[in-house]
């Protein structure tokens, strides 16, 4: 499941305003690369929408079906806002839908021989003959 936990008003370069709502995963447990110790996190993702900001404002809590998963894509530089320092990024999280799980109907080991063994003899509708209501 995602949670919608922000929304942010954009402008396209034509000045057209919109909205994307900010989508979280579940927390996760990651190992730094650097210290080598464990830290939790949640991955997050923004998704273009075409709700008005109060509709957005009141989705905030909304949970979905689904992930968010780690894409591979195009090199980028990417500026970490604590620090300014720019680094190369080569992948970005989505939102990714829920599967429906596939369900089978279990095919009948019976053969068609048993099954009309136990129909009964005759009129199928009726074991006296009679049409009884």
């Amino acid at each position: 499941m995602v949670r919608i936990v922000n929304y942010q008003k954009r402008t396209t370069e034509e000045g057209k305003v919109f909205f994307t709502l900010e989508l979280q995963g579940g927390i996760e447990v990651v190992k730094s690369q650097e210290t080598g110790k464990l830290y939790m996190t949640a991955r997050k993702a923004n998704m273009s929408c075409t709700f008005d900001e109060l509709t957005c404002q009141s989705l905030i809590g909304t949970e979905l079906p689904g992930s968010v998963r780690k894409v591979e894509c195009e090199a980028y530089e990417y500026t970490i806002k604590a620090t300014g320092e720019v680094i190369t990024l080569s992948h970005r999280f989505e939102y990714v839908e829920q599967e429906a799980p596939i369900q089978t109907a279990e095919k009948s080991k019976t053969t068609i021989e048993e099954f009309m063994s136990n129909a009964p003899k005759g009129n199928s509708f009726s074991t006296n003959g009679q049409l009884v209501h």
